[in-house]
Order: C-alpha cells, then structure tokens, then sequence
C-alpha cells in the first residue's frame, strides 16, 4: 500500500510541477485579428495606441512582458477616448462604448493575451490537459485507492505529526492575518481607484472588533481563552496555502497571466458552451475534478458511516451538476448562466441591476429564474432549516461546503476552539451578514429610483464594488480556501458566509435539528472536538449529556462518525422548539455551588 501510496503522490506531483510551469511555455505575437474592444469606437482606439506603440506582429517569449506592454497600449487608448469625450460623444452612442472603464481595460488585455497565445500549449491544449489536470487527477486517485484497503473509521493517524496537516504557531498564524489584511486593504485602495474611504472604514471595524474581543475582560467560560496551537509549524502546509492564496490572487485580478491554464480547458468548454473558457470555467474545471477526487477519498476514509457516504455523494453531485453543468448548457442554449443552488446574500450579485435586467430580458424563464432565486432566500431557507438545520445546505448541497468537506477535509482539525475564536466568529460574520443586507437595499434602491448616491453622500456603486472586493474576493475565495491548511477548511463559512449566518440564525431559534449527547458513555478521548471544523467543544458538551444547537454548527455529523462509543446522535425534534435559544441547558453540581450553564 505504501508503493501505491508513493506512486499516486509521484504522478500527483509531477503533474502539479507541469502544471505550474506551463504558464511559460506559450508566447505571444499580436496580429490585428486579436485586437479586441466590445464597440467600434474602443476598437479604433485600440487600433491606433497599439500601432504606435509598436507592439503589433511583435514577438514575446515573456507573458510578464507582453501584459505590461499590452497594458500601457490599452491605457493610452482609454487616455486617449477621455480627452475625445471632452469634446462630446458622437450621437447614438452609448457613453460607455466610446469611453473605456479600468474594467474594459483589464478584460481587454485578457482578452489580447488569449487570442495571442502561441506556442506548446497553445497548440496542444487538449494534450497538456491530460498531462497536468488529468494526471493530476489520477495521480489522486491512486494516492486514495490504499484508504479502501484499510480497516475504516478514525484512528490515531498522527495527523498532528505531519508537516502538511500540523498547522502553524501562533505567530506564524498571526503573521499570515496581519498580511492578508494588509495586503487586501492596500490593494483595495488601488483597486478602487485611490479611493481612501472604504480602506479606512474598514480598518476602524477591524479595530473595534479586536477591541470587542481582546479589549474587554473575558467572562468566565466552559471554554479555553487561548488557542491549542502547535509547537512547531507544518511548513509544507504553509507552502500549500501560499500556493492556493497566489492561485487565487491570480485568478481574481491578474487572469491574464494564466492564460495558458486557461487554454488547457478550451476544448472542454467548446463541447459544453460552445465557447473560449475564461478563468472561471477553468476554476470550475479545476473545483468540479477537486470535490469529485477528495470526495472519492472521504468516502474511502468515512465508509463505515452511511450518512457521510450520502452527503458526500450529494455534495459531488451538486456541485457537477447544478454549479458547473447546467449553467454551461444554460449558455449553450442562449439562457442566462445560472447556479441553481447559489443562494442570496452568498450570491451577492443576484439583485445587481444588471443581473435583473438579464433576467427580465430573457422572458418567462428569465422571470422563472427572478422568482427561483428570491424564493430560495425567503422561503426556501427558513422552511428546510427549521426542519433539518443547516445542514441541508452548507453539508449537502453549497459548493464552498463541498470544496471544505473533501478537499478541506485533512485540516478540520486546525480550527480553533477557543473562547477568543468564537467571540471573533459572531462579530464577523453577522457583520458580513449586516454588510451584505445594507449593500443589497442600496443596490434595489438604485434599480428602482436610477439615483446611485444615497442621503447624498453613500455610493451604492462603491458600496457593492468594496463588497465584491473583500468579501467575495478577499475573504470568500483568498481566506476562504488559500487558508485551508493554515487556520482549517472552514475559515469562509464559520468566520464570513453571510449565507451562514443567516442559516444560523434561523436553525439557533427555530429549528428541529439538534446534536444529542449521552454524556455515560462519553470517555473523553476528544476526537469530536478536535474533528469538529466550526471549532466548537463538543467534548464538553459530551461529558454532560447537553444537547448542541450552536448556529455555527453546520451538521457535517464527523463528530458523532469519529466517537468510538456512540455517545452524538444527530437528530431532529421539536419537544422544546420554542425554548432551545434558552441560556439555561444544563445543570453543575459541585460541594460549593448548583449553578446553571450556559
């Protein structure tokens, strides 16, 4: 099994390293066919600034180079179409097909490297997809074939003892938060175009959650003040997560200098959509072929557990078919793209001004997809929440939920329990949660009334632009994944899905689910608190047969498929719906005191 395990790993790794270093294998010569620009008026521009520039039948080896000189080409044309724009623009022209944002800049630039591309993989797509992601792939599924052959359930697998899985040391951790917050408010400042407002907002909310948590004294608490962390850092973890923070840097604002990754993928999305791929059908190629593999190995690794069998089977099919599928079948036959699942406030766009008009224009279906979407939020959550929890959506069907549940599953154990961890999480995500509501009445109110500044002064354009940044950006896909083998695989939907919290909220004060304890049989041996990804101490509510009904809790069930004596049951039941938001759940008897817990 260690052969088959090394072989797997082998081909595994071979075939990320191809991966990796294919981005400099293409080059690029700009021919007048690849000029881009969405109206006549950006064309001509385009046109003239790369002429004179000179960049036009020019030959690069370098893709760094080329975008550089793309860029400062694209710039000049969009200089150039402002100065003309003070001379008044042409009739019958829309003011944004004569002048150019940031935005049309940087998807042109995109655009001309794609088109550009020459060379190895450019001319070998469908080759060195095979090579890279479909070894990729099967190097993985070597690598998991052995879980099948050993006796199932959790055991003590040294998860602690390995470089990969460890974790880091407080200030390691604290090292990577302070960059990562840093990093993203600087570059927030550029992205917005110099705009010191929203940077600094956020720096005071920052600053008032930290106090919140540090600066006040810390209550008496069943649980610890600090955090478990290692004594030394797992630094091939670290290196794993600076490889997925860069990817995801990369694929966010810098698409272009993939474009080779990009290429691979072209012929898939020909034969779904008909298409070119862009960087977000490869990042669905790449996310879709992610669940199914680390799904194939938890089902391996939780195959004596039924229920983790079955959601994990959901999760895969969910994803392949509503999240990547169906929305590229929807383009093919001229429909909308549409994730079916992708609920409001996660799906922060739905109500954009944009997003309703496509809808609107696209007739009864589009009106089907309108109603689908607002009945998902309103209805659909409270209903099937009350019944089953939140685990119908965040371990049976979300995407971020499948992503965290299989590819995140070896680092559920670095979520942090402890007290301080907590007090950030409730802060954080019902703020994300307060953000995400605001944003969204500006963005109706603007639809509705055409006016983008509310009581004179909030931007509603700017609101939604800082939201995507940071949140649907930063934190959902930077944080959210980058982050797996840093602070664990659930840092997005503990710390900052406002989906989350809206599903927790409901499931704290009306739901039927539960975690039920028989705390005679607990022995303490801490395999569900360390297993548990929202970093909540089921141990302790084990050892006094206490009910769990914490709103972080996503009902993954790990903890009661790691107990070794059965003691957590994940049930429903309403005996005492309407007072299980009630502080009192148990009762502790010492010699001093009887004193309630909560």
């Amino acid at each position: 099994m260690n052969i088959i395990n090394k072989i797997g790993l082998g081909i595994f790794v071979a075939a990320l390293a191809l991966f990796t270093l294919s981005l400099g294998l293409d080059s690029y010569q700009l021919k007048n066919e690849h000029l881009p620009g969405k109206s006549t008026s950006h064309q001509e521009a385009i046109k003239v600034a790369a002429e004179e520039s000179g960049i036009i039948g020019k030959e690069y080896t370098n893709n760094i180079a080329y975008i550089a000189d793309l860029k400062k080409a694209f710039k000049q044309a969009q200089k150039t179409q402002e100065e003309n724009a003070k001379n008044g623009i042409p009739d019958g022209v829309n003011e944004w097909d004569f002048r150019m944002s940031d935005g049309d800049v940087k998807s042109y630039v995109f655009s001309a490297v794609k088109a550009s591309s020459n060379g190895l993989i450019a001319n070998n797509k469908l080759l060195f997809f095979f090579l890279t992601i479909g070894l990729g792939a099967l190097g993985g599924l070597i690598y998991i074939l052995p879980t099948f052959l050993k006796i199932p359930g959790i055991k003590n697998d040294h998860i602690y003892h390995s470089s990969m899985q460890r974790g880091l040391t407080v200030n390691v951790r604290g090292f990577f938060l302070a960059a990562t917050i840093l990093g993203l408010l600087v570059y927030g400042f550029y992205y917005t175009g110099g705009q010191l407002l929203w940077p600094v907002i956020t720096l005071i909310i920052i600053g008032l959650i930290m106090y919140l948590v540090l600066g006040r004294k810390n209550e008496k608490s069943h649980e610890p003040t600090k955090s478990a962390s290692p004594n030394i850092t797992g630094w091939i973890g670290v290196i794993t997560g600076v490889y997925l923070i860069v990817f995801y840097i990369i694929l966010y604002w810098a698409p272009a200098y993939m474009t080779s990754w990009i290429n691979m993928v072209d012929p898939l999305s020909h034969a779904m959509s008909g298409n070119d791929a862009s960087q977000w059908f490869l990042y669905g190629t790449l996310y879709t072929i992610v669940i199914i593999v680390m799904g194939i190995r938890m089902i391996a690794k939780y195959r004596h557990n039924k229920y983790q069998i079955l959601r994990t089977i959901s999760v895969m099919f969910f994803q392949t078919v509503f999240a990547f599928t169906l929305p590229e079948i929807l383009i093919r036959l001229n429909k909308p793209y549409y994730d079916f699942k992708n609920i409001w406030p996660l799906n922060y766009s739905f109500f954009f001004d944009y997003n309703i008009k496509d809808m609107l224009a696209n007739g009864s279906f589009g009106i089907f997809l309108l109603v689908w979407g607002i009945a998902l939020a309103l209805v659909a959550v409270p209903v099937f929440v009350y019944f089953f929890g939140k685990r119908w959506y965040c371990s049976w069907v979300c995407g971020c939920g499948g992503l965290a549940e299989t590819m995140g599953d070896p680092y559920r154990q670095l979520s942090d329990k402890s007290l301080r961890a907590w007090k950030y999480e409730r802060y954080i995500i019902n703020g994300v949660l307060v953000f995400a509501v605001v944003m969204t009445l500006l963005v109706l109110y603007t639809y509705f009334t055409g006016q983008g500044r509310v009581f004179g002064f909030l931007d509603s354009y700017s609101v939604r632009t800082w939201y995507g940044f940071l949140i649907g950006s930063g934190f959902a896909g930077i944080v959210g994944t980058g982050f797996y083998p840093l602070m664990g695989n659930r840092t997005w939907c503990r710390f900052g899905c406002p989906l989350a919290a809206y599903l927790g909220i409901v499931q704290r004060f009306k739901s039927k689910f539960r975690i039920t304890t028989n705390g005679s049989q607990c022995i303490s041996c801490g395999n569900c608190s360390t297993h548990c990804e929202m970093g909540i101490d089921v141990r302790w509510y084990a050892q006094r047969g206490q009910d769990i009904v914490r709103s972080s809790c996503v009902g993954c069930g790990v903890c009661s498929a790691v107990c070794p004596r059965g003691v957590l049951r994940l049930e429903n039941g309403d005996s005492d719906i309407s007072e299980r938001a009630s502080e009192t759940r148990a009762i502790h008897i010492s010699e001093d005191e009887v004193k309630l817990l909560y």
